[in-house]
């Protein structure tokens, strides 16, 4: 099952993919089955049930819509940092033997299609082509042979890194926190849709149409079953919450010279099976100008 949330005059809407057609309901609308965050919360069964009934609503444009994050407001996003080894090399950092775990906050999150913003303070504005797993069900101490039934589904990420905020300090928060830099999208897809842990997928990242990450989910240093595990083993993870997976080699600052992005990019993060997550770039001060 794929969905996406979506607002449209204001009111927000879940939309179920039905070979290629997008059928939804609002909120207030009779039958609205909640939004997906709800969903998942109440378990396997109420996803099931809402698409049996959005299989019957009306078709949805997403053109004439406008999409939101599939979770705008998960109680955790817990993203994993030098996860592949060709991005810990690049990066000049040895790779850990424990993954290097940060959070991002709800307020930096945006849609599919929504611009992410370069802000005033820094021309350093880095892209990071990442897999998300959204966690399906209470998860404290987990194995990592049972980790993969805790997740409800899969999305993609663009952790937008200010990189030179991110190295003001050794944690990295103010430098992944900025507002409107985490693209979250397109939409959201059940587990029971892709290969247990996305392995095998292809994950690539395109900056105006060139490709600039290409790798395989199969080269994470800890695959998904593994992040769940060790994660649990210190916190609860909750039904909502998104884990930001981490990224391969090919981003800006490693580059020669390096590659940020500026007002007028289009960033496009593929993975195969799940989606195309794609962001326009603007600088801040245009966009205020213009609102």
């Amino acid at each position: 099952m794929r969905f996406v949330s979506f607002k449209a005059d204001d009111v927000v809407g879940l939309a179920l993919d039905l070979d290629g057609a997008w059928h939804g309901l609002r909120d207030g609308d009779a039958g609205y089955p909640g939004d997906l965050l709800t969903l998942i919360r109440a378990g396997d069964a109420a996803l099931a049930v809402a698409a049996d009934v959005l299989k019957r609503a009306p078709v949805v444009d997403l053109d004439r819509v406008t999409l939101l994050p599939p979770i705008s407001n998960p109680e955790k996003i817990v993203c994993v940092g030098l996860n592949y080894t060709d991005h810990s090399a690049e990066s000049g950092f040895q790779q850990p033997d424990f993954p290097t775990i940060f959070g991002r906050f709800n307020s930096s999150l945006i849609a599919h299609g929504a611009p992410i913003l370069r802000p005033e303070v820094s021309v350093q504005l880095d892209y990071e082509g990442e897999l998300v797993a959204v966690i399906g069900k209470a998860a404290r101490e987990v194995s990592e042979a049972n980790a993969l039934d805790y997740v409800a589904g899969y999305s993609i990420f663009n952790d937008g890194s200010i990189r030179d905020y991110q190295f003001k300090a050794p944690q990295w928060t103010p430098g992944k926190n900025f507002d409107d830099t985490g693209a979250f999208g397109p939409w959201f897809v059940t587990s029971d849709e892709l290969p247990p842990g996305c392995a095998g997928l292809r994950l690539q990242t395109r900056l105006n149409g060139h490709v600039v990450q290409d790798a395989s989910i199969d080269d994470m240093v800890f695959p998904v079953a593994k992040l769940i595990a060790i994660l649990s083993s210190f916190m609860t993870l909750q039904p909502g919450d998104v884990i930001v997976t981490g990224t391969p080699s090919g981003v800006g600052v490693a580059r020669k010279p390096q590659l940020f992005m500026k007002d007028g990019d289009i960033c496009e993060v593929e993975i195969e099976g799940i989606g195309i997550l794609s962001n326009p770039v603007k600088d801040r001060s245009v966009q205020r100008a213009a609102a």
